[in-house]
């Protein structure tokens, strides 16, 4: 079994979809915790900081990160599957990113305990209060 080592970043995050041609909030790039801008022919995503979220026709708030502590080699598998599975298992929704260097799991603050309980009953550690 893989056994994870996860960060639960002390932050409130959203999660903000906008127009496909709508210019990238790069004000937010300067944000302390984690940012993501993701592009598609259909969206702009944004996650960042609920405190510096800009305004958004559709946004959600309330998501809590946990961060998989990295990094980890591209050949490796499953890292994304033993996370994500206890979690589906207890009836946990997330939200999924990864970066260059490891993997991120966003669950909404109302799940926030049962998805760390669920996590650390299978068998991986997630360390509270960490801004690592």
């Amino acid at each position: 079994m893989t056994v994870v080592e996860l960060d639960l970043r002390p932050e409130i995050y959203s999660v903000l979809r906008l127009a496909p041609d709508a210019p990238a909030p790069v004000e937010v790039l300067a944000a302390q915790g984690f940012v993501s801008i993701s592009r598609t022919p259909e969206e702009l995503s944004v996650v960042c900081p609920t405190e510096v979220a800009p305004l958004a026709d559709q946004a959600e708030g309330g998501w809590r990160l946990l961060t998989a502590r990295g990094p980890f080699d591209f050949a490796l598998t499953g890292i994304m599957a033993a996370l994500s599975t206890p979690l589906a298992e207890a009836g946990v929704p997330l939200f999924a990113l990864s970066t260059y260097d490891t993997d991120h799991l966003m669950v909404r603050a109302e799940h926030l305990a049962r998805a760390v309980a669920a996590l650390r009953d299978a068998g991986h550690r997630v360390h509270e209060n960490s801004s690592a």
